[in-house]
Formats: structure tokens, sequence, C-alpha cells
């Protein structure tokens, strides 16, 4: 198995805004604050970042694959603005009473990504606004980490409830996941001789 640094985050509510189905492709997605930056940090910092997503749209028929395609195309020109890549993005494009793997919380498109990348997932960070992202993450031996923006802003000053996975942390945003990540790998300063 290669050594690969790798994180995989969530994409509506962790990197941008909660999407509903819109049908207007110019305007269907816009980055939280710092997130594009955040990202730049982590590709910085020597991180692959790969994206998990359900996209339900697609099997309700609210939304084409022309749009999350052009959503995808908006996301990858911001993120290029700022020095910064996504390695890849999974997604699952099933309605939820479909009954998929891939459909989080199923741990199916994770792994999905360990077969693509060639690894064990075991420790693997990733991050989420919600507890299905977390439990589906959590499923395939990854590290949680929930983010009070989108759906998990409602965490905030709240003790994470029971439904998220033990050991789950918490940060404020994207931008703070990327500082907590970076200084946790950062080599330990070697002692004068």
């Amino acid at each position: 198995m290669m050594n690969l640094k790798l994180v995989v985050l969530d994409r509506d509510g962790t990197i941008g805004e909660v999407c509903a189905d819109q049908p207007d492709v110019e305007h269907s997605w816009h980055p939280l604050p710092g997130a594009m930056e955040a990202i730049a940090r982590l590709n910085h910092g020597g991180w692959h970042v790969v994206i998990a997503a359900n996209q339900g749209g697609l099997g309700r028929g609210a939304v084409e694959m022309a749009v999350v395609n052009a959503q995808q195309t908006r996301m990858n020109k911001l993120l290029a603005a700022v020095g910064a890549r996504v390695d890849a993005v999974f997604f699952c494009p099933h309605a939820p009473d479909e009954g998929c793997r891939c459909r989080k919380p199923q741990p199916g498109l994770f792994e999905q990504i360990g077969e693509r990348f060639g690894i064990e997932l075991r420790g693997t960070p990733a991050v989420g606004d919600e507890d299905e992202d977390l439990v589906a993450a959590a499923a395939a031996g990854c590290e949680p980490h929930l983010v009070l923006t989108g759906q998990g802003a409602q965490y905030r000053g709240r003790p994470v409830p029971p439904s998220f996975p033990a050991g789950t942390r918490v940060h404020e945003d994207l931008a703070a996941f990327a500082e907590f990540l970076i200084e946790r790998d950062a080599p330990l300063p070697s002692a004068a001789t």
C-alpha cells in the first residue's frame, strides 16, 4: 500500500453552501467563507483532498447531471484561483429511498475511494456537517470530524449527539479543521544537541 496523505470532505455544508436542487447553474453553488483557502492550505501541506457527496437530486429527477457538472466546474475554478485543487469527486446519484450502498450514511463512497487510491482508509480524516457524513466515514475506518457549518451549525455550543460516531472531533469550520490537521501533522522540533 502506498503512503498517501488523504483527507475526505463532504461538499455541501462543509465546502459550500447547502444547495437546494436549483436549475440556475450559474448561481447554484457558493463556497463557504475561507473554504477554498482551507483546501489550498491542505494541498500545500501535502494532503490530497477528495470529496464524497450525496447528490440525491439526480435520483429524484430534481436536477440534471449538467447542473452537477457545472457546480463542480465552478468549484474547481474557485479552487484554482487560490492555488488549490481537489483530486477526485465521488458522489452518490441515488434518491434516499433507493437503498443503495453508496449513499451516506452507508460507507460505499468511502470504499470506492479506498479502492481508487489503493489505500486502507483506517485513520483517514473525514469531514462533514451531518451525522450521515461521519457515520459513513467511521464505518469505513475514517477519523470523523464535524464542522459547525451547514447542518452542523445547529450543534454550536452543544455536545455532539449520540448519533455521531464516538471520537468525533468538532471544528468551527473547514479552515479550523485544516489548521488542526496541519499542526497535528507538523514534525516535532528536534532538540538541539
